[in-house]
């Protein structure tokens, strides 16, 4: 079996630059939504500059860990395309990297972050969908 997303994505060498297309990813997303992602997103970027790119360092662990399961059902699977097989999986792939800003909303004592991202939790699983394509193209270009 082929490295794990962990080993092919997390490593010293590549790391950098997967957060790198995820924030541009996150961007990107924005820019599509509706008026209250991006009031959202223009709150929590005015509270502090570079605060996606350090939230998507952070958690793109724990992101990683939430997509492994599914990696190696796709591998197992015999291939094709990671963004369709993620697609085809909305919802419960969604819902699982959810979890992951779920847990830390819950966590932070920063009222104003907590406040903006319940405003856009709701949509969080559509949002999430939406990208899922793109997402599966970023792990491709670092697992082939």
């Amino acid at each position: 079996m082929g490295q794990t997303l962990q080993e092919s994505l997390l490593n010293p060498t590549n790391r950098p630059q997967v957060v790198k297309d995820c924030v541009q990813l996150v961007d990107e997303q924005v820019k599509d939504s509706g008026l209250m992602v991006k009031g959202a997103y223009k709150v929590v970027t005015a509270f502090k500059s570079g605060i996606i790119h350090d939230a998507v360092d952070t958690l793109v662990d724990d992101f990683v860990a939430r997509l492994e399961p599914f990696h190696e059902d796709f591998v197992s699977a015999g291939g094709g395309s990671f963004g369709d097989y993620l697609a085809g999986r909305g919802p419960e792939v969604s819902n699982a990297l959810l979890g992951v800003t779920d847990e830390r909303a819950a966590q932070s004592d920063r009222a104003t972050l907590r406040k903006a991202y319940e405003q856009v939790r709701p949509k969080g699983v559509d949002n999430i969908e939406k990208a899922l394509p793109k997402l599966g193209k970023i792990v491709e270009k670092y697992t082939v």
